[in-house]
């Protein structure tokens, strides 16, 4: 089995690469602009079930060389986890053009053409499953936070192309489903939020998102998942 993860250097990203790349017979293939962490990684754990890959995936000639190495190896993917994301936390009015295409180049713009991009190189033989990391932030209904316009709303886009590509995928075999997570204590979150405690740790998120990135396309296509121990 082939699994590609994006942003997977760190927080809930490195927690699912260490978990999955447990499994003798699977191949994880962690994205991310910096490996140092993912080389240390493959280093301790002295294993050939992780390809690191240093790219951007809102960069369109990474995302070339992301397809290439994956054609050059003669891979299909299984499993493609959208878990690359950024966070901006500022008064709406104070958020610049320049950081609010940012995040939706990571959030939103990256994902569609990655995605694009790999469709090809799917496996055609089983279900193949994609997997979107969104936000309790951009789950409708759910609790608004001030200072988070611009996360908030690209992780509601994510949430939409999910329900959009799961329709159009059907024929090539591929379930798409979208999880929204609530908060993890992780670099991102206490970068926004200095001083915030969430109650879950990398790891434990982490085991979630990867059983449900193995069997969730068993029972769900299309799906917006909220996973929060909070009503939202």
């Amino acid at each position: 089995m082939t699994i590609l993860i994006t942003g997977a250097s760190k927080g809930i990203g490195f927690e699912m690469v260490k978990q999955l790349s447990e499994n003798p017979n699977t191949l994880v293939i962690a994205v991310s602009r910096n490996i140092a962490t993912l080389t240390k990684l493959i280093d301790k754990k002295n294993t050939h079930s992780i390809l690191p890959v240093k790219a951007d995936i809102t960069s369109s000639i990474d995302q070339k060389k992301i397809v290439k190495i994956i054609k050059a190896l003669g891979l299909k993917i299984d499993i493609l986890i959208n878990n690359a994301g950024e966070i901006v936390n500022k008064p709406f009015e104070k958020i610049s053009t320049k950081e609010l295409q940012s995040v939706y180049n990571t959030n939103v713009f990256g994902p569609f053409t990655l995605i694009q991009s790999l469709l090809p190189l799917f496996n055609k033989k089983n279900k193949s499953h994609i997997v979107n990391i969104s936000s309790m932030g951009g789950f409708q209904g759910s609790s608004k936070f001030p200072g988070l316009s611009a996360y908030s709303s690209s992780k509601s886009a994510l949430s939409g192309l999910t329900e959009c590509l799961a329709e159009e995928l059907k024929p090539k075999n591929i379930s798409v489903n979208c999880l929204a997570i609530g908060a993890v204590q992780t670099e991102m979150l206490s970068k926004a939020f200095p001083g915030y405690k969430a109650p879950l740790k990398p790891n434990e998120m982490a085991n979630f998102i990867c059983n449900f990135a193995l069997t969730g396309h068993t029972y769900f296509n299309g799906k917006i998942i909220p996973v929060s121990s909070t009503t939202p």
